[in-house]
């Protein structure tokens, strides 16, 4: 029997969102924040002619794909690091700090994939408690010793949706030591409409240790292709595409980003109809008696403690799956009206 690392012998492996069929055939995928909409036909245009070229290996460096961000939120090109998905190039940033003995600071709940990417880089996760359902940065800043490499702070924060405002931030970022990275996870930051949550890109610029790591998994509506980046400054973006295995984003990933970049409008009206189902299905939750935070992301989530098994089963038998987090609570990703509709109609009828 082969040997392996230790660690693989006690973690555990990250778990996707599934999808469920009720018994009269209908289904209601609500359990992985995907865009409920269909990709643009602009976008399917450019995939297909990509396609012509998919014998050849992809442009290692994403040139094209650097330099379109670069240009859409006014960045230099050196500052930006690609990888498939969001979650790979964190998983780069793990490995740019991955030294025995490393310390890597996030808030708990968050993204479950954060202790996983831990784990494999061989570093020490030190999980602070949310306070409700909000990051606690005050624990999080006395968590942060001589050990730590890294922060993470998801914002908007996954899977609770709640958001952190700009001076709670700022003061945060301001008891970090400069020797600390910062990651602040945005990839639901096209969602925000919370004007005192601060868009990342307006802090970087004068931080040396802060990174913005985006997706265009989300809003974008390319979850199938994954394609995820960090914007930071120099050193930092040459460290990690020094981690990207070769040829990590594949060619029709980058020829879509790009198409959907040149979309930019269209997109956004997309997100803003999924902006307008979240208020309409928090309000309806609340109607019905949940306690439901204020979101700022795709989502919604509900604080179900023992319940939470159960509840998703009865969601499960209405064709609906929600993402449960063990008797914690679960996720509910905002679809279509009719994905809503379902879903609220569950959730009442458990209530009932």
């Amino acid at each position: 029997m082969p040997r392996f690392r230790q660690i693989l012998d006690t973690m555990a492996a990250y778990k996707p969102g599934k999808a469920v069929v009720a018994p009269d055939g209908r289904s209601y995928k609500l359990s992985s924040n995907e865009s409920p909409y269909d990709p643009l036909p602009s976008v399917v245009e450019a995939i297909a002619e990509g396609a012509r070229q998919i014998h050849r290996y992809p442009d290692a460096g994403s040139v094209k794909l650097t330099e379109a961000i670069a240009e859409r939120f006014g960045v230099p090109a050196g500052h930006i690091a690609l990888g498939a998905g969001s979650v790979t190039v964190a998983q780069q940033l793990f490995e740019t700090i991955g030294d025995p003995g490393a310390e890597v600071v996030y808030a708990w709940r968050s993204f479950e994939a954060y202790p996983l990417l831990a784990d494999l880089a061989g570093v020490t996760s030190v999980q602070v408690p949310l306070a409700g359902e909000d990051h606690d940065l005050d624990a999080m800043a006395e968590a942060i010793n001589d050990r730590t490499r890294m922060v993470f702070v998801c914002n908007p924060n996954n899977p609770t949706g709640t958001a952190i405002r700009r001076a709670e931030l700022e003061t945060f970022l301001d008891r970090v030591p400069d020797d600390v990275l910062v990651v602040l996870d945005e990839a639901y930051r096209e969602y925000v409409r919370d004007e005192d949550v601060p868009d990342g890109l307006t802090l970087y610029r004068d931080r040396p240790n802060v990174a913005v790591l985006r997706t265009f998994s989300k809003a974008y509506g390319l979850a199938g292709l994954r394609v995820g980046y960090v914007i930071a400054a120099e050193p930092v973006a040459t460290a990690v595409r020094k981690t990207t295995v070769p040829f990590a984003v594949n060619h029709l990933a980058q020829v879509a980003a790009i198409a959907s970049l040149e979309a930019q409008d269209e997109l956004l009206e997309r997100v803003e109809h999924v902006v307008k189902e979240r208020t309409r299905v928090r309000e309806a939750l609340i109607s019905q008696g949940w306690t439901v935070p204020p979101t700022e992301a795709n989502f919604v989530w509900l604080r179900l403690g023992e319940r939470t098994p159960a509840f998703a089963a009865a969601c499960a038998v209405e064709g609906v799956a929600v993402r449960p987090f063990g008797v914690e609570g679960v996720r509910v990703t905002i679809g279509s009206p009719e994905d809503n509709d379902a879903f609220l109609a569950a959730a009442q009828a458990f209530r009932d």
